[in-house]
């Protein structure tokens, strides 16, 4: 069944990473939530910390959209289930507009951009530049077929004078209008190894107010609105949805907290459309497992950074090693997996783990694994299987080190694109344990999520 779906709505892209869109797409939405409209927000691409962002200032949960993961018409499908109660759909793009796997630009934003039928806003960095910018709106208005970009914001304006001359070179020779500013900020998140601090760990209330000000002070808010409104319907097609009550009863502990913070929304909605319940875990401060529960994910984030306190929550740590060794079905990702092993090596400082998994996981200065993976199921597992295509990424600083023999771990990917534990294998698994630097979206590994639960219901039996 399909339907012709129309709604306001944005894609806010640029020539390069780093060039302040994600600062500008908060506070787009900060803005039009403060005016009463209901914003839906999605993220191109495998990203975590700007989706967490996006989710935290919208109050809704941010979908990935993600054209090396999906087909295009779940990509379309997602695209509606996340935007259909909302009055606009903003999208964020991610790195330049057109870069992609390939010649092609294949699974970039601008491909993106033409399935949804969807409007460009670009943020250009206009930092030590004036007038070159102009030859590179232009280049872009002409680069490829059916990208609409339909105006442009300057971020990292100098003065008024950097301004007028960028804003009328722009203008003069592309006719795409310059609708805004974004002025210097002294409040706004900080960087760190892996991109924005997360919004786990920062308060947006000690910069949202200053950035939506700027905003509506430097920004044509009317002209943005009516790009967002004046675009054609697109078509969807319907996906047909698990929902059952298969695994009612089923309790899945969910770390979620400074250090864990890392999961796509669908992942945890499978779950619960499956009827799990989820009971959510602090690692830092539960001194505990819920009693109840049968299983347990454990999602990516900045274990790293949280190390010291981690460590320190030793009653935690044992209760996980102790219902790992019992057989309690657990799934972990690339912070998940780090959490496990003996010890997490960072800034030449040791913390104990968990100590279920025989190496440590030490944190360098430059990236182990970035990117998108293609893993092969190569071993018998519960969760995956044989021969089963993995689809996922991977983003990761640590690499494992001090690898201890143990005849009953064994891996079961075999990588074929990417890098995983050694470039050649991920995907531990042990008793009832598989962990991985992985990051994987039901969507595109559609078994997963109710094989784990199959486990965990025999695990309660």
């Amino acid at each position: 069944m399909s339907l012709n779906y129309s709604i306001p709505r944005l894609i806010i892209s640029s020539h390069r990473g780093g060039a302040g869109k994600t600062l500008f797409t908060l506070g787009l939405i900060s803005v039009f939530k403060n005016k009463g409209f209901k914003v839906s927000v999605f993220k191109k691409g495998p990203d975590y910390i700007d989706a967490g962002w996006l989710s935290k200032v919208s109050g809704t949960p941010c979908r990935n959209l993600d054209l090396f993961l999906f087909e295009p018409e779940i990509n379309l499908y997602s695209f509606y289930l996340g935007s259909k109660n909302s009055d606009i759909a903003i999208i964020e793009g991610n790195r330049g507009l057109f870069d992609g796997l390939d010649l092609e630009g294949s699974c970039s934003t601008s491909k993106l951009a033409q399935l949804l039928k969807t409007p460009v806003i670009l943020v250009l960095d206009c930092t030590k530049v004036t007038r070159s910018l102009a030859a590179l709106v232009k280049g872009f208005l002409s680069f490829e077929e059916g990208v609409k970009i339909e105006g442009v914001v300057l971020n990292q304006i100098a003065r008024a004078r950097h301004e007028n001359i960028i804003r009328g070179a722009i203008e003069y020779y592309t006719g795409v209008k310059v609708l805004g500013v974004l002025p210097k900020f002294k409040k706004v998140p900080l960087e760190r190894h892996l991109g924005l601090i997360t919004s786990f760990e920062y308060d947006e209330n000690l910069f949202l107010e200053e950035l939506r000000e700027a905003i509506v002070k430097n920004v044509d808010l009317d002209t943005v609105w009516k790009i967002a409104s004046e675009v054609p319907s697109i078509l969807i097609e319907r996906q047909k949805e698990i929902r059952n009550a298969k695994f009612t009863g089923v309790k899945i502990g969910v770390f979620k907290d400074e250090a864990f913070q890392f999961y796509y929304p669908e992942n945890l909605d499978s779950l619960i459309n499956l009827g799990a319940e989820i009971k959510y875990i602090n690692a830092c401060y539960d001194k505990s497992l819920p009693s109840d529960i049968s299983g347990l994910y454990l999602g990516g984030g900045f274990p790293e950074v949280k190390a010291e306190v981690l460590s320190e929550n030793k009653s935690l740590l044992k209760e996980v090693k102790e219902a790992i060794l019992a057989g309690m079905p657990v799934y972990a990702e690339c912070g998940g997996l780090m959490y496990l092993g003996e010890k997490i090596i960072w800034k030449n400082k040791s913390y104990p783990m968990v100590g279920v998994l025989p190496f440590s996981f030490k944190v360098e200065k430059k990236p182990q694994g970035h990117g998108y993976v293609v893993a092969r199921v190569k071993s018998e597992n519960p969760y995956f299987e044989v021969g089963t295509i993995i689809k996922g990424h991977e983003f990761h600083y640590s690499k494992p080190v001090y690898l201890k023999e143990n005849k009953d771990i064994k891996f079961v990917f075999e990588i074929e694109k990417g890098y995983g534990f050694n470039g050649k294998f991920d995907g531990i698994f042990y008793k009832n344990l598989l962990a991985s630097y992985i990051h994987i979206h039901i969507f595109s590994v559609k078994c997963w999520v109710e094989k784990f639960l199959e486990r965990t219901k025999l695990f309660k039996a």
